[in-house]
């Protein structure tokens, strides 16, 4: 995901009230990759992307089982 993109993942995590920070894997490298972890200190912090995926997944419970997305961040447009 991008700089923009996480950005829309982080308010939709709070708006869920579901913990985490969104990061650059490499903070030296504005251009790589994004990733949710358990602190903003790169040093000390534990990527939760996967728990975090599970946490979002949660609050919108299926209706039929294996109707719904099985990974990643569904994003809306920024005009929609």
């Amino acid at each position: 995901m991008d700089a923009e993109q996480a950005r829309q993942v982080d308010v939709v995590l709070r708006q869920l009230g579901i913990p985490g920070v969104v990061a650059l894997e490499d903070p030296e490298n504005t251009a790589g990759s994004w990733r949710v972890y358990d602190t903003a200190e790169p040093a000390t912090r534990r990527d939760v992307t996967a728990d975090v995926l599970a946490a979002v997944a949660a609050k919108f419970p299926e209706e039929e089982p294996g109707s719904g997305p099985m990974r990643g961040f569904v994003i809306p447009p920024k005009d929609g």
